[in-house]
């Protein structure tokens, strides 16, 4: 079991035999696979063909018209059920596409969860995958399960009973109770993953692509709620994959699943609060500021809770070369913004004259992807933070690296930009007068205002407008003039929104 499994204070119940992976179904459930799993927000491969699938894990969370078998049992299955509810863990293959310059890979593995029924009811005909022709499940009907609430039900039930099923193994922290009958709904609004929330009393998020190793999004608000920190929700409960043998304590064989946190009934997104406050001509700087100092009060409790490194020279022009990289493919791939490309190079340039004479930065954990959408403003007010996974599309080596903090400033500051650009035109006083608030508030708990190093928060923030430059082109054509035109104020007068 992972770090984070070791908190549990319960005993589980000896496992069952892992479930052999069934042959035939991996063959059976292919065709219904391409044609279902690139339609969902959360595949990372859109844009290239599927080759093919391997599996890498099967379990049997309820079996089929069986209310009495072992795993269905050690998940919490009730009497009469008559649908089944496979986990898969299915690595899909895909070919690479050559601009990325990236080494062979055996494609991205993903978790699904597919229910298994005789006929579909007419409620769950939105989840519907398809029917399958041959193997082990012929004349079955398979579809997303999550939207089916008694096999929503069953995942609940197997956090609470420290469930462990073949691979997977449930942990939680036994000092908050997890009550039963709590009635559970999909998240509809997710993106790279899947959220349940049960009850209006937790939400439990699921990985889709799953990696090796300790995921920041269980490993650090398990940190956070170690250190008594209240602006990030502590995990109650998780899900992890042990794909190893026996004993086996190989990081790359831990797959973190799931994590249930509490959910913050009534709280408001970030990103809503601050469009509908401003399309209303209200402030938000007071806002911004009690932001700033929840931003503050994790990053402090990171600090304390795991070590921290100096940034010297050779790891400063590593990082400056990574930015100048990044710089240089995304003006190759997107015309636009190489008008911009010679003064962005001027921040990155500024920062490695800096490690040349020698100037260090300090580095720490950090959120890693932090902007409006990943904050909730509770009914009292109070700010938290969510959703540490990081960037989805780097490695979780990489997400997991110490970084200074003006990442997650520079992150925050370009989202304030984004909002202002939901009028038009844009609002670009409030803009600048939400950033200044934001890194005021930041000052008042770290005691150090990220505008007095305006070198690195500049070299950062460009980098970040330079990746959404890229996100955009490929993704949202239409948002690209929002990041260009940050580009066009980094390359020409960098400093003079942030007061």
């Amino acid at each position: 079991m992972s770090e984070a499994a070791t908190h549990s204070t319960a005993t589980s119940p000896a496992p069952p035999p892992a479930t052999e992976a069934t042959p035939g179904l991996l063959t059976s459930l292919e065709p219904l696979l391409r044609e279902w799993l690139p339609r969902q927000r959360w595949f990372a491969g859109k844009g290239r063909p599927v080759t093919g699938f391997s599996l890498v894990a099967e379990t049997e969370l309820l079996p089929v018209g069986t209310s009495t078998a072992g795993g269905a049992k050690a998940a919490g299955s009730k009497p009469g059920s008559k649908a089944g509810l496979l986990h898969l863990l299915v690595r899909a293959h895909q070919p690479l596409v050559p601009s990325q310059g990236a080494p062979a890979h055996p494609g991205d593995c993903y978790q699904l969860l597919l229910g298994v029924r005789e006929t579909l009811p007419p409620r769950l005909a939105p989840a519907l995958i398809g029917h399958v022709a041959e193997g082990p499940l012929a004349g079955r009907t398979v579809y997303e399960a999550l939207h089916d609430p008694r096999l929503a039900d069953v995942l609940l039930e197997a956090l609470r009973a420290n469930a462990h099923v073949g691979e997977l193994r449930c942990g939680r922290d036994m000092r908050h109770d997890i009550p039963e009958g709590l009635v559970p709904r999909v998240v509809t609004s997710e993106q790279s993953n899947s959220s349940i929330v049960y009850g209006d009393t937790f939400i439990l998020k699921l990985f889709r692509r799953v990696l090796p190793g300790a995921n920041p999004d269980l490993e650090l608000p398990l940190t956070l709620s170690r250190e008594g920190c209240p602006r990030v929700p502590a995990p109650v409960a998780w899900m992890v994959a042990d794909l190893g043998r026996s004993g086996d304590s190989d990081p790359d064989a831990h797959h973190v699943l799931g994590v249930l946190q509490p959910f913050l009934h009534g709280a408001a997104d970030g990103w809503e609060l601050a469009l509908s406050m401003l399309a209303k001509g209200e402030d938000f700087t007071a806002e911004a500021r009690a932001l700033g100092r929840a931003t503050a009060e994790v990053h402090t409790a990171l600090t304390r809770a795991l070590p921290t490194v100096t940034l010297g020279r050779s790891q400063l022009e590593s990082l400056v070369d990574g930015m100048t990289g990044r710089l240089e493919a995304a003006a190759q791939a997107v015309p636009a913004l190489r008008p911009y490309a010679p003064g962005l190079h001027t921040a990155f340039e500024a920062l490695a004259d800096l490690a040349a004479e020698g100037r260090t930065w300090t580095a720490q954990r950090i959120h890693g992807d932090l902007h409006l959408g990943q904050c909730l403003r509770s009914p009292s007010g109070e700010w938290s933070l969510i959703d540490f996974e990081g960037e989805p599309s780097k490695p979780l080596a990489e997400r997991r690296m110490p970084q200074p903090v003006a990442r997650d400033i520079a992150g925050m500051l370009r989202s304030f930009d984004y909002a202002a650009h939901s009028l038009q035109p844009p609002a670009a006083d409030w803009a600048t007068a939400c950033r200044a608030a934001y890194c005021s508030g930041y000052a008042d708990v770290a005691g150090a205002d990220p505008r007095t190093d305006p070198v690195l928060l500049r070299a950062y923030e460009t980098d970040k407008a330079v990746y959404e430059v890229l996100y955009e082109a490929r993704h949202r054509p239409d948002w690209l003039p929002v990041p260009l035109a940050a580009a066009h104020r980094l390359a020409t007068d960098p400093g003079a929104d942030i007061p």
